[in-house]
């Protein structure tokens, strides 16, 4: 799909691939080299990603200091000492790199390439353009269309059963479809909704209203399936850049047909399709 160069944020899932601790991971990996360093220079390939630059890009960022970066979501959010945040999003096919001055080659599809006080080189390589990079002033930010929508973090200290019992009250969608939605959990992500499921032995299919009373309050299964989520993705984080992690496979999704892992279960994967995403789960055990 072609470029648009309106600023169309409507025709793009930000929700695909990478995932949560994928964007995590990235953060983590970004902040020694980028975090309280200034921003020396930076250099852009080609006016837009998905969406075009905003306006003196370059500029606005020359000779910044990066105070803080964080993640939110799916998204990367880089403080500057203007008070205006850069906000990224890897899309489907970004990545970043970091190397040095004295070493770093520039490749084919890095499109942005920082130069920071700290001696690295962050290059931003994309090559299907679905990510996009944002400045927002920081009176906007709280309103920005990507971020006004969304829920609780789950891995920061305020996500619990409490939060996700309050999140589905009422709900009569499916638990997984209701795990999908942005705002009950910020950035959770098709995979790990169907592994945080299994872990907490409940049903995709049952519906969300079930872990909650009817006024809100938690119901045990919203306890299990807070703290699945959280040790899922918190698991997921720390393996996702070994190669433990690229070889093993996940507890049911993408098991169609094969055993349960569970001890003891003895029950089959299914695959089941639910808002048009693959739900994967042990129909003898999650309940």
């Amino acid at each position: 799909m072609a470029c648009s160069r309106a600023r169309d944020w409507r025709q793009y899932d930000p929700w695909s691939v990478p995932e949560l601790p994928e964007v995590e991971a990235t953060r983590r990996r970004l902040a020694p080299a980028m975090e309280h360093a200034r921003i020396v220079e930076v250099t852009i390939g080609r006016p837009d990603l998905r969406i075009p630059f905003p306006r003196q890009f370059t500029a606005r960022l020359r000779g910044q200091t990066i105070a803080a970066l964080e993640r939110r979501a799916k998204y990367l959010l880089a403080t500057l000492s203007s008070r205006e945040t850069l906000l990224m999003h890897l899309g489907m096919s970004g990545s970043f790199r970091v190397g040095f001055r004295d070493a770093d080659e520039g490749r084919r599809h890095d499109h942005v390439v920082f130069h920071m006080s700290s001696g690295a080189v962050v290059r931003f390589n994309d090559p299907r353009r679905f990510g996009f990079m944002d400045l927002v002033s920081e009176e906007a930010l709280a309103t920005h269309r990507a971020l006004s929508a969304l829920g609780p973090e789950p891995l920061s200290a305020d996500f619990d059963g409490f939060t996700l019992a309050l999140a589905c009250r009422g709900k009569k969608t499916p638990l997984k479809v209701a795990l999908l939605d942005q705002r009950v959990v910020a950035g959770l992500g098709n995979i790990y909704a169907s592994e945080a499921l299994y872990r907490a032995r409940l049903s995709p299919l049952r519906r969300a209203s079930t872990i909650a009373t009817a006024s809100g309050l938690p119901r045990p299964a919203a306890h299990d399936l807070a703290a699945a989520i959280k040790i899922v993705l918190n698991e997921a984080v720390d393996r996702v850049s070994s190669k433990a992690y690229r070889a093993s496979r996940f507890r049911v999704y993408d098991r169609a047909g094969e055993r349960c892992l569970r001890r003891g279960c003895g029950g089959t994967i299914t695959r089941r399709i639910q808002a048009g995403r693959s739900t994967f789960f042990c129909s003898r055990c999650q309940r």
